[in-house]
């Protein structure tokens, strides 16, 4: 008997009996009626679907579970009937006037995006994606109510209880109470049926996207209660039916799309890494070796020569700390950020692509190719239907991942200024076109920028040396200056390694396999949450407080260096963790804190470094500026102050009259001239004539 007619055969058995039997009879393994008591559960909860796993569906009647696949509309339209049967004799009350769904998860086969063609048309598939835009909800009129002028007589329509409309209300011709046509049929629109419905677009993980192609995207149409289930940058399985719509009324080509049946929302912490029971012992046995710490920092870009503190600095990155949940509801991060600043030609962007290619979960992109809307999240204007809808950006779409942004120092002030919140809270705040909503961003960011002046300049300070805002530049745990310095022993090493790379490619082999590496980091991740021991604490409570207390040995005329803030200790926290995690230890040892002291005492100390007093500074970093020019800062402010009181607040005070009353305290003039032009970008003085300023 052919495929055919088997299923004309099973159709005319009847699927609803059938889906009736399995609800009603299916046990699990412990001979639970599992959908019965799903039924149950469902009128508890007042809810209106029962979500049903494919394989169950499969062990009870394959054939039931082929017909769910090649006939899925027929299918689950009779599969709702039974369901509403079952229901009733649960709840008769319940069961009157509800329409209830079962959703089907779990099917065998996953169809990449990118693939899905004429042939899936009216069938049901599964895919995976990243939800990029969200249109606001609308409601969906599916039984429309008509009256007829000639008679007065109502009715639904279409006829029947289990027909729906379609995309446009096709108006009756005759009148089913009277059985005649001619006149007017009104809508009656306060006693027609309507559901809620909604518009989403998922597009293709960045992970599934074949090098150097564009993502694809599929839009999703959801109803009832799938709407308002996810938001833009959540990672979902769809199960659903291929449909077509038309470009317009007279065009022949059409584009497809899918009518969800059901959407499951992964987990945050990197589900879609498949690990099998081989996999984690492979993953168990390598954390069990001594150097297994060496060996990840040694897989990333072994083709660049040095650099560890920064391979290292990545490695850390790609495990990151332990996000916690405190009782009051706020969130301190456990993402990891890392910024590179250097000189061209020293291999940043490679590290940066290296790290791309291990992270479990990443996203790619660059400063000079980024908008503000780009990297956060857009309020975009439907052309065709006019309205707003949501659209996720790069750090959104990075969530629970890592952000890798290259040319950080080539994007525009004001995009810049929009990743603050996205650093530190981790979330997206929109607020436009009426659209309010609040996105997770739950990821960390890895950047590389070039200095501001082409090449570093050690005379200056870090600040001065970087064209980034300082509350952009604090918000980092860890900052790497990359200089190419002039060694000959060191270029002759660099030449031969380089030289080396290009002739034999076999001998820079990682040293753990990188498919293994992805899901070693994926499973520390996910099943590894270390917590610091008492020796732990205990020494970075100690470097805290000693590096607070060196400021008063830098002391001067009452101001002092700020060595150190609570910000860094929470990065030294979490930098802890991560290199306990990198062999999957529960415990944050003493050994863990010392390397996250190592690595944060390297980086303060090449940029908090005041390059006047050899203290270290995290001022410079927190405000831009060190502690003696701050000072400088306040005593100009307070002599254009003390002058301008002294004339009555009439007229304003030259900048020759500041340098003369500074260089009584020894001051020179050229800080004098930078702590006026600082003053004046803080919109603190004003200059009312050239070279002559007014205190706001």
């Amino acid at each position: 008997m052919s495929r055919e007619s088997l299923f004309g055969e099973e159709a005319g058995l009847g699927i609803g009996e059938k889906f009736k039997s399995f609800v009603e009879n299916f046990r699990d393994e412990q001979g639970r009626l599992k959908y019965l008591d799903e039924v149950r559960r469902m009128i508890n909860y007042e809810e209106a679907s029962i979500t049903v796993e494919f394989k169950d569906l499969y062990r009870y009647d394959p054939l039931q579970a082929e017909l769910l696949l090649e006939k899925p509309r027929e299918f689950l339209r009779e599969a709702s009937e039974a369901l509403k049967e079952v229901v009733a004799l649960e709840s008769p009350e319940y069961a009157r006037d509800r329409v209830f769904t079962p959703r089907f998860i779990g099917l065998f086969d996953t169809v990449r995006i990118r693939d899905i063609g004429s042939e899936h048309i009216g069938r049901l598939v599964q895919v995976n994606g990243i939800v990029t835009r969200m249109h606001p909800r609308a409601t969906r009129m599916v039984k429309a109510v008509f009256r007829h002028d000639k008679c007065g007589g109502e009715f639904p329509w279409p006829q029947g209880d289990d027909e729906e409309l379609g995309e446009r209300i096709e108006r009756p011709s005759i009148c089913p109470r009277c059985g005649e046509g001619g006149g007017r049929f009104t809508l009656v629109r306060e006693k027609s049926v309507y559901i809620d419905w909604q518009k989403i677009v998922i597009q293709e993980r960045p992970e599934d996207v074949p090098g150097g192609q564009i993502p694809r995207s599929i839009e999703v149409h959801l109803q009832r209660d799938l709407v308002e289930r996810v938001r833009p940058g959540d990672r979902i399985k769809v199960v659903g039916v291929v449909g077509l719509q038309q470009f317009s009324s007279t065009s022949t080509l059409y584009s497809l799309y899918m009518e969800a049946n059901s959407i499951l929302l992964e987990e945050k912490i990197l589900e879609e890494v498949s690990i099998t029971r081989e996999d984690e012992e492979k993953i168990l046995q390598l954390a069990r070796d001594p150097w297994i710490k060496d060996k990840i920092v040694a897989s990333i870009a072994p083709t660049i020569y040095g650099h560890w503190d920064l391979k290292e600095a990545i490695a850390l990155l790609l495990f990151s700390g332990v996000a916690k949940l405190r009782p009051d509801g706020t969130r301190t991060r456990g993402d990891i950020h890392v910024l590179f600043v250097g000189d061209p030609g020293v291999a940043k962007s490679q590290l940066l692509q290296s790290a791309s290619q291990i992270a479990p979960r990443v996203v790619y992109t660059t400063g000079k190719g980024s908008t503000a809307a780009g990297l956060t999240a857009a309020v975009l204007r439907d052309a065709r239907t006019g309205e707003y809808f949501l659209e996720a950006g790069a750090l959104v779409l990075a969530d629970g991942g890592v952000a890798v942004i290259d040319e950080f120092d080539k994007m525009s002030k004001d995009d810049r200024g929009v990743i603050h919140e996205a650093m530190e809270q981790q979330t997206v705040s929109i607020a436009k076109a009426g659209i309010k909503a609040t996105l997770s961003a739950r990821a960390s960011i890895l950047a590389a920028g070039n200095p501001k002046f082409g090449y570093y300049d050690p005379s200056r300070s870090f600040v001065d040396n970087i064209d980034l805002p300082a509350p952009i530049i604090s918000r980092f745990d860890l900052i790497f200056i990359v200089r190419d310095v002039i060694e000959k022993s060191r270029d002759e090493m660099l030449a031969n390694y380089v030289l080396e790379t290009h002739t034999n490619v076999e001998l820079f082999r990682p040293e753990i396999d990188l498919e293994l590496l992805r899901k070693y980091i994926a499973y520390a991740r996910k099943h590894v949450k270390p917590k610091l021991t008492p020796q732990a604490k205990r020494l970075l409570k100690e470097f805290y407080v000693e590096m607070r207390s060196s400021a008063l040995q830098h002391s001067q005329e009452g101001a002092k260096p700020i060595p150190i803030t609570t910000r860094q200790l929470e990065a030294l926290i979490r930098l802890t963790e991560a290199h306990a995690r990198m062999s999957l230890k529960h415990e944050a040892t003493e050994e863990d804190a010392i390397a996250a002291i190592r690595i944060m005492t390297s980086v303060l100390e090449s940029i908090g470094l005041d390059i006047e007093t050899g203290a270290i500074d995290v001022g410079i970093i927190m405000t831009g500026a060190s502690f003696r020019a701050r000072k400088i800062m306040s005593e100009v402010l307070d002599a254009v102050k003390r002058i301008m009181d002294e004339k009555g607040g009439e007229g304003c005070v030259r900048a020759g009259e500041l340098i003369k009353i500074l260089s009584e305290k020894n001051v020179p003039e050229e800080k004098v001239r930078e702590a006026i032009e600082k003053l004046y970008r803080q919109g603190l003085i004003i200059e009312v004539r050239t070279e002559c300023y007014k205190a706001i």
